[in-house]
């Protein structure tokens, strides 16, 4: 590997080997954000399905496949190929058909995103899956990924970020580690010679609370507080620009009973800043609004702009369709809580994002925005959140603006090289 330009840790370097004993039948790595156990594990996969099997199915599952082409294989696919694999993505099938040294197999891409997701998988023979971001899908969906490794000599590869110490995968699997001859590898920022220190600090810097405690520090901790716990309203609250923007969206989680959030979103110089907002409390208020109703607030909001798009609920079915008939370009957010929380932190923190003072409801939610325990997951408090939902769809979807990016470029521009 040297020979290659790579250098492992010798805990990668447990990782790229650990199927050479036969005592273990999985592989758990957990632990901290960008601490190389991701890529290790994709490597050691191909390299052990490569090495022990010819015309065998496998598994790579992520919580979505877009996020297992841009989290795994848009980095590993190039190593492959540099180690002499042809690796040929037959993106409409969802799969990678890899050839190296006269063994050729198949690898199946899953999606695990809800409870549904575990239809998918049914009814497939592996030869071993490699479940990336495990703790984040649901238990059917691994269970069932698990269930399909009939084939003789399979193996259960899994990798995941911490969660609270009372998810199931936690309890099930990292608990009864031993029990289920799992090797249990836990990893922290320093298992990674790729990372440099001044990237080691800075995720220390921007993390904090239950943030740090799992993505720097590895832990399965429990989320309490404040979730946004490192904005501040009062220091962080930005000035809303006068001029100079170059784009507009709007986010809108939509509510008759419950209140009712709109955000006006402008993209200046790199950073989209939220410059105005609409909020209605139909409790306050004493009366509920109709849909065309909201549509004119949403277009007095909009005050004329080109809007790109009205990123929505999508459980507003109705008032998606009378937005489309006025002009609107409607597009359904993504509606994962603990996906978006993630997400808009990282974006907050990154400046991506920025919150003006003129958004006073916007403000006042996150400045009480909270965790709570609930069954074996942390989430938020369903309360005074639905500003932060609209901040959370509006964060989703600006991240899915590069969802696509990485492995199926690449996969693309070599294509006529197999």
């Amino acid at each position: 590997m040297a020979g290659k330009g790579l250098k492992f840790s010798a805990k990668q370097l447990r990782v790229l080997t650990w199927w050479q004993d036969p005592k273990w039948e999985a592989v758990i790595c957990d632990g901290a954000v960008r601490s190389g156990k991701t890529f290790a594990m994709g490597l050691s996969f191909f390299l052990w399905a490569q090495a022990g099997f010819d015309g065998k199915q496998f598994g790579v599952c992520g919580k979505t496949i877009a996020s297992v082409r841009r989290n795994l294989l848009s980095e590993l696919a190039p190593v492959l190929r540099r180690l002499g694999m042809e690796v040929r993505e037959r993106r409409g099938e969802n799969l990678l058909a890899v050839r190296f040294r006269g063994h050729e197999n198949r690898f199946l891409l899953f999606g695990g995103r809800d409870e549904s997701s575990a239809a998918l998988i049914q009814g497939s023979t592996l030869a071993g899956v490699l479940l990336d971001e495990a703790a984040l899908m649901p238990r059917s969906f691994v269970e069932q990924a698990v269930a399909r490794c009939s084939v003789a000599g399979s193996r259960l590869w899994f990798n995941c970020n911490p969660e609270g110490p009372q998810h199931w995968f936690y309890q099930e699997w990292i608990l009864k580690a031993a029990e289920r001859r799992a090797l249990r590898l836990h990893f922290t920022m320093e298992d990674n010679p790729a990372l440099p220190e001044r990237i080691r600090e800075r995720y220390r810097r921007n993390y904090s609370g239950a943030f740090y405690r799992r993505f720097v520090l590895g832990e399965w901790t429990a989320a309490e507080g404040r979730v946004y716990d490192f904005f501040d309203p009062d220091r962080d609250a930005a000035e809303a620009p006068e001029d100079g923007f170059s784009a507009w969206r709007i986010s809108a989680d939509y509510g008759t009973v419950n209140p009712a959030s709109f955000g006006l979103w402008g993209l200046r110089e790199g950073v989209w800043y939220r410059v105005r907002e609409f909020y209605y409390d139909s409790r306050k208020a004493g009366r509920q609004r109709t849909d065309a109703e909201y549509a004119e607030d949403l277009e007095r909001l909009a005050g004329g702009r080109e809007i790109q798009r009205v990123i929505v609920d999508p459980s507003a079915a109705s008032f998606i369709e009378t937005l489309r008939r006025r002009g609107f370009w409607v597009v359904k957010a993504d509606n994962d809580v603990s996906d978006g929380i993630r997400v808009t932190a990282d974006l907050l923190r990154q400046g991506r994002v920025a919150i003006c003072r003129s958004c006073g409801d916007c403000l006042r939610e996150i400045a009480q925005y909270c965790w709570e325990q609930r069954g074996e997951r942390d989430v938020p408090r369903k309360k005074d959140d639905h500003a932060m939902d609209d901040l959370r769809y509006f964060a989703m979807d600006l991240a899915g603006d590069r969802e696509e990016d990485g492995f199926s470029a690449l996969a693309v521009e070599r294509e006529d090289v197999f």
